[in-house]
């Protein structure tokens, strides 16, 4: 992998990835840009206790464009759009209308291909294996800003879920606190280590569901299941069989193997409702430790949390979405139409030849 660095016209900072070592990046960006003004803001809520990123500035992002002026497409002579050059491997750059900015944290976008059509299913392993090392990176990097207390790569995927621009791409959120689900995660985890005289809960929940009926599938050194207690219609948590704090801590192996297993798991999504509908509209999420301090969680070390992709979808059945109504919305009590115990049939079911 080669990482080239450079500035677009409004300061932002925009990183090449690439696959061959003698990609040279010298395109500048053109467009006449003024600097980027935020207005980003983290608001405390003295009830729940969470925090609320209020970001008025992103009233006026770009929101549905035509294929032809799509803002994440190489820039091709004088249609310019934020990646400068004419092709590229991966791209990571600021947001320009971002959701946490300055004192309160970050965010970037992760362009995966620059073929406008295509998904992550459709990348090579070798395509994926580029964009794994480029969240790996970018979680290193992020990690080390004053701001930022805790990572988040992901993906959002279909209009259904709200993605404004079609183009294959992802987020980086660097969040200036640890996250409520983060939070309730580590609180679980202290609560289990006490009571059991050091078990770690995530080693536990591994094993059992290993031994179960919602495995969906099963590598050397990755394993994917549907949870006993599933949120959403369907729901598959994918697990290095090595427990890591976060991608950071990955060794080669897991690494070498990540894209085979990954890309089958979206393409077997893809295939969940049959032939001749739509894709299926998902989100990809990365549950990695936070940087911060972890005090509050008595007994707690970063090490003793478990790196770990969370993918669901919001659709049910075939033509039918799942709605956050009011037990979901309200007492963030979920319903799941689907049991989990079906669901992880249906994904072995719809393994590829």
């Amino acid at each position: 992998m080669k990482k080239t660095s450079t500035r677009l016209a409004d300061g932002r900072e925009l990183v090449y990835y690439d696959l061959r070592d003698d990609t040279v990046r010298d395109a500048v960006d053109r467009r006449p840009l003024e600097r980027t003004v935020t207005t980003s803001e983290v608001r405390r809520d003295p009830l729940l206790g969470d925090s609320v990123a209020v970001a008025s500035h992103r009233q006026g992002r770009t929101y549905h464009p035509p294929a032809d002026q799509c803002p994440l497409c190489p820039s091709d002579g004088e249609r310019l759009s934020e990646i400068p050059d004419s092709a590229y491997d991966v791209v990571v750059f600021e947001n320009r209308f971002p959701s946490l900015a300055g004192d309160s944290g970050r965010c970037e976008v992760v362009c995966f291909t620059s073929d406008h059509d295509a998904s992550f299913a459709d990348l090579s392993e070798e395509q994926a294996r580029l964009v794994l090392d480029a969240w790996t990176d970018r979680t290193s990097e992020l990690s080390h800003l004053p701001s930022v207390e805790q990572v988040f790569c992901f993906e959002n995927r279909g209009a259904e879920i709200g993605v404004t621009l079609g183009h294959p791409h992802g987020q980086i959120y660097a969040y200036p606190f640890t996250t409520p689900r983060t939070a309730l995660m580590l609180r679980s985890l202290a609560a289990h280590k006490d009571a059991t005289g050091g078990e770690n809960l995530f080693d536990a929940v591994l094993e059992e569901e290993l031994a179960g009926e919602r495995v969906v599938l099963e590598g050397e050194h990755w394993a994917a299941f549907v949870p006993y207690a599933a949120h959403w219609p369907y729901e598959v948590h994918l697990y290095p069989k090595r427990r890591v704090p976060d991608l950071l801590g990955l060794d080669e192996a897991a690494r070498t193997e990540f894209p085979k297993v990954y890309l089958e798991l979206l393409r077997r999504f893809d295939r969940i409702f049959g032939e001749g509908e739509p894709p299926t509209p998902y989100i990809a999420a990365w549950h990695q430790a936070p940087f911060g301090q972890l005090e509050e969680f008595e007994g707690v070390t970063r090490d003793d949390f478990a790196l770990h992709l969370e993918l669901f979808t919001i659709r049910r059945t075939s033509g039918k979405l799942k709605f956050l109504a009011g037990s979901e919305s309200g007492m963030n009590v979920f319903i799941n139409d689907v049991p989990p115990e079906r669901a992880a049939e249906r994904l072995r079911e719809v393994a590829s030849s």
